[in-house]
């Protein structure tokens, strides 16, 4: 079968099937998040307020101390969010927003590097920046491979693992919550848990994606999209 017709197949069987309601909740969940934390910080960049919880209130002023490069990695990151329901859900077809994803993600992964210079949370957040980071690069530069290749269900695969793992960001906020929340009881400050709460959020992204895309389940639907009738 060629990499058009398979690719015609798969964005009409993934239609029909769908995906179960786990990973549904939790990617239009961490889609949510991701705006709303890149929203956040963009009106404390441009509106910062003295008032509020002095942890908070730290955590805005560590961010302004470089915003260029802050604003070069979330805007990408806003975009490419935006932009990765269009491509896996096949909303539209153009070819550009698949390219404009992989652009966009290397410019993510790129800047993700400078952000762990100013890491919060010292060097268990930096190492876990590099660990997730260089694995989301690696998966995407496979997934342009297959893709520039003509391989589209093994590009869809290592697709879905990057978008995984990157979307891990989101996953770390509830867990920075339950940690601020506690803290008048642990009395650990960020610098204390950030790194521990990226560790978790991303090892939890990863680790579910990876269960998902080796159940019986996503080969069941690998098979259709490669076997299925040619339109």
């Amino acid at each position: 079968m060629s990499a058009v017709s398979t690719r015609s197949v798969a964005t009409g069987t993934t239609e029909k099937t769908g995906y179960p309601y786990w990973l549904r909740i939790g990617f239009w969940a961490c889609i949510a998040i991701a705006v709303a934390v890149v929203l956040r910080r963009l009106v404390a960049l441009a509106h910062p307020s003295p008032s509020g919880p002095p942890q908070l209130a730290g955590l805005d002023r560590a961010f302004a101390s470089h915003t260029g490069l802050t604003l070069a990695h979330i805007l990408p990151a806003l975009v490419f969010v935006v932009l990765v329901p269009v491509v896996l859900l096949r909303w539209s077809k153009a070819a550009w927003i698949e390219q404009a994803l992989f652009f966009l993600g290397l410019v993510v992964g790129i800047t993700a590097y400078g952000m762990s210079a100013y890491a919060v949370g010292g060097w268990i957040e930096r190492s876990a920046v590099l660990f997730f980071n260089s694995l989301f690069l690696f998966s995407l530069v496979r997934a342009y491979w297959y893709m520039r290749h003509g391989a589209f269900l093994q590009e869809r695969r290592w697709l879905i693992r990057a978008i995984g793992i990157l979307l891990g960001i989101a996953t770390t906020r509830p867990v920075m919550g339950i940690f601020f929340a506690t803290s008048r009881l642990t009395h650990l400050e960020p610098r204390q848990f950030f790194g521990i709460a990226f560790w978790v959020g991303f090892s939890i992204n990863t680790i579910a994606v990876e269960c998902w895309l080796r159940s019986r389940n996503y080969q069941t639907l690998s098979d259709k999209m490669a076997f299925g009738p040619e339109t």
